[in-house]
């Protein structure tokens, strides 16, 4: 295989001394070398042909067996020294202390095309940050990171990308929903693919140790070689490198409220310090229109991580990054400044967005107030969020309210659940819309294709992930490739896949997989 290697962590910033692959504390280090397990029987299940030309591969160098060696950790590429990353976090809002890459593991960094990109391997064996894990992962959760990925690249939405999918030939004992009952599972590798997986909890670890010479060496490596534009290493320098910080995380849990995604495990540990969407563990897409809904079973009772959350959720994240990056700059009223914009800012975008979702392109003083009648109408009953945007760019100018009802009620879970004041609200919010829409220069096929350019047909629903699970541990890998297929094009018509673009079925409301999920993987 012919990787350009340009390890530029791993040589510009301090290693762990300690190479014994123990679980321990680690100090003064940015990352430990480890060797991946070697797994007993490889396989390549799928792989993303966008992503390996991306890197610089061809399609024959992936499936040759050197690949498959080096991409599921049984063989290490000349020349490089994998290793992992340490960090801290807070996890549903409380300090956790030390994390560290408990089952992530970098291969190597390589460029290609001018510019650079991390490869990481998703359970491939212990590291000192493993705790009292074993660092691997299984099929499941590998197949879940594959498939959403690459289906939120596609989509639009800032996220770290996925390589290849491979069986391990091992099994891994797993308890999925933490109640006694563990099982053993196909183990399987994943490789991460993004210019760097940094996180706020890199910073929060160095500046809880109170080593501020690390400290400063990873907040001027990342503004080195991530945020060039700035040109200065010092107290301005890092005011705008955490304004940027505030706007890339910004942007990207707007682009996760646009297309209905929650993450479920929103920890400072798992926010990337790019604004890129990264580790895919209980997330979800929202069915039905709820803004307290989460995918995830341990966020059950509190439900921090909840949909309608996630906005403040990442300003929550910001303050802690902001504290962990205060003494470098040791004056809070830059930095509160910044936090104190970020919600003016983001309703802001909040409300551009929801225009372009409407199919409006100019401003109105009405705007915010058809929003918010619109949200509230899309709880009266359950309604499909995915299915209601891409059924009201069908709604045409000089439509009357009534068609322009039947229009969406295709979207309406149980049908037999609209009363007369359900269907009155929404006549009274349709002739809001369409006086609204009246009041732009558009024509209704102009407008259904701007509408249809952001809100998708196809999105990576629990129980379409779950289907392509159950068959792939009866090997069968047909759904996987399909829905990997189909959620390349997610703004698309594909009739041929319409099969995709339904609502959840009734099986897939309280089944295990495809409705609530856990953090097991």
């Amino acid at each position: 295989m012919h990787l350009k290697i340009n390890n530029r962590f791993s040589t510009e910033l301090p290693a762990d001394k300690d190479e014994t692959n123990v679980t321990r504390q680690v100090s003064h280090a940015c990352f430990s070398y480890v060797i991946p397990q070697i797994p007993s029987n490889p396989k390549l299940l799928h792989f993303s042909e966008e992503v390996t030309t991306m890197i610089g591969l061809t399609i024959e160098e992936v499936e040759t067996p050197e690949f498959t060696a080096v991409f599921s950790g049984k063989e290490i590429l000349p020349n490089t020294r994998p290793y992992a990353m340490s960090y801290a976090g807070h996890q549903f809002g409380n300090w956790a202390g030390q994390l560290g890459d408990g089952r992530a593991i970098v291969l190597t960094e390589i460029e290609h095309n001018n510019h650079n990109h991390t490869l990481q391997l998703k359970g491939a064996g212990m590291t000192p940050y493993s705790r009292r894990a074993d660092g691997m992962a299984v099929l499941r959760s590998s197949i879940r990171e594959h498939l959403c990925s690459e289906a939120m690249f596609h989509l639009g939405v800032p996220t770290t990308r996925s390589l290849s999918l491979m069986l391990t030939g091992d099994l891994v004992l797993r308890d999925v929903m933490y109640d006694g009952h563990p099982d053993y599972e196909k183990g399987a590798v994943v490789c991460r693919v993004a210019p760097s997986f940094i996180r706020f909890g890199n910073f929060e670890l160095f500046s809880s140790q109170n080593d501020l010479k690390t400290l400063k060496s990873i907040t001027d490596f990342t503004i080195k070689h991530h945020f060039p534009e700035i040109l200065k290493t010092n107290k301005e320098g890092y005011i705008q490198f955490f304004n940027a910080v505030a706007n890339k995380s910004r942007e990207m849990v707007l682009h996760w409220q646009r297309v209905g995604f929650v993450h479920g495990v929103m920890n400072t540990d798992n926010m990337s310090i790019l604004g890129l969407t990264i580790d895919y563990g209980p997330y979800g897409w929202l069915e039905d229109y709820n803004p307290d809904w989460t995918p995830n079973t341990t966020d059950r009772e509190n439900r921090r991580y909840r949909f309608g959350n996630q906005p403040q959720i990442v300003l929550w994240n910001l303050y802690q990054l902001a504290n962990a990056l205060f003494p470098l700059i040791d004056e809070a009223a830059p930095l509160e400044t910044i936090l104190h914009e970020y919600q003016s800012l983001y309703e802001a975008d909040y409300a551009a967005m929801m225009r372009k979702k409407l199919g409006l392109s100019t401003i109105q003083e009405e705007d915010n107030q058809l929003i918010a009648i619109l949200t509230d109408n899309l709880q009266l009953i359950e309604t499909d969020m995915t299915l209601f945007f891409r059924k009201l760019s069908q709604v045409k100018k000089k439509e009357s309210v009534e068609k322009a009802f039947t229009i969406i009620t295709d979207s309406f879970y149980k049908i037999e659940a609209i009363t007369t004041a359900v269907q009155e609200s929404w006549l009274y919010w349709f002739t809001l819309y369409i006086n609204r829409l009246n009041a732009e220069d558009t024509t209704d096929a102009i407008k259904k294709q701007a509408m249809n350019l952001v809100n998708p047909k196809y999105v990576l629903r629990n129980y379409m992930a779950q289907l392509a699970i159950e068959a792939a541990e009866k090997e069968d890998y047909s759904i996987l490739e399909e829905l990997h297929i189909v959620l390349k094009k997610p703004y698309d018509e594909q009739e041929k896949y319409d099969k995709w673009s339904t609502k959840r079925p009734d099986w897939a409301r309280e089944k295990i997989g495809s409705s609530m999920l856990s953090c097991s993987s």
